[in-house]
């Protein structure tokens, strides 16, 4: 399937940023290997996503269903352009959000084994254009239960917009139709990405350290 917007790819030899450019917090300086993507080199690739989506999705009602907790901020960056461009630009749509739970991880692996919680009656959706926005596609597992979950309820249109996809071997080869990054097989945090509920509080997309992962392990 062709992207409608291609996406920046890190290489695996990809070296980031030393801890030390960067404000992170204190609290985490052990427990980080390095920044993997600034915060502001990931706002501006919301604010493109951000009209890449109302060019895609934009003639029509539109469902922005989040995938939180990891997609929340990506979730609240990606819509403000959005809002911006339904204000200021040609086109002006009617933009609804509702909010769906999906559990598969487990310390730092994916379980495959996916609970959906939470999130209105999904027949909501009958008619509608629904993006659904999460923080990162890693398998595609989860995103494929998801959509055919959501296609069930005979949605006009539904598109994913991912603010990362991570090549892995894991992959069952899906892809979603916006996507900000294409990373390395690593476990990333930071920007709302948790590790155990850990992390969620920095600016940054960091690659966690093997202290990290063993002080906050489950």
């Amino acid at each position: 399937m062709e992207n409608i917007s291609p996406s920046i790819v890190i290489e695996d030899d990809e070296p980031g940023y030393d801890l030390d450019l960067f404000c992170i917090p204190k609290h985490y300086a052990q427990d980080l290997e390095k920044i993997f993507i600034p915060h502001g080199l990931i706002m501006d690739r919301i604010e493109c996503l951000a009209r890449d989506v109302m060019k895609e999705m934009g003639g029509h009602h539109m469902v922005a269903l989040c995938v939180p907790k990891g997609g929340y901020k990506f979730f609240t960056d990606l819509l403000d352009p959005i809002k911006a461009l339904n204000r200021n630009g040609d086109q002006s749509i009617p933009m609804t959000v509702d909010f769906i739970r999906l559990k598969s991880y487990h310390n730092d692996q994916s379980t495959g084994d996916i609970k959906v919680i939470g999130g209105d009656d999904l027949s909501t959706l009958s008619g509608k254009n629904v993006l659904i926005v999460k923080d990162i596609v890693d398998t595609g597992k989860t995103m494929q239960t998801l959509l055919s979950l959501i296609k069930q309820h005979k949605p006009k249109k539904v598109k994913v917009a991912s603010l990362l996809v991570k090549r892995t071997p894991l992959s069952v080869g899906y892809r979603p139709d916006f996507v900000g990054f294409e990373i390395p097989d690593k476990f990333v945090v930071g920007y709302a990405l948790d590790y155990n509920e850990y992390f969620r509080d920095l600016n940054h997309i960091c690659v966690i350290s093997k202290t990290g992962k063993e002080k906050y392990k489950a």
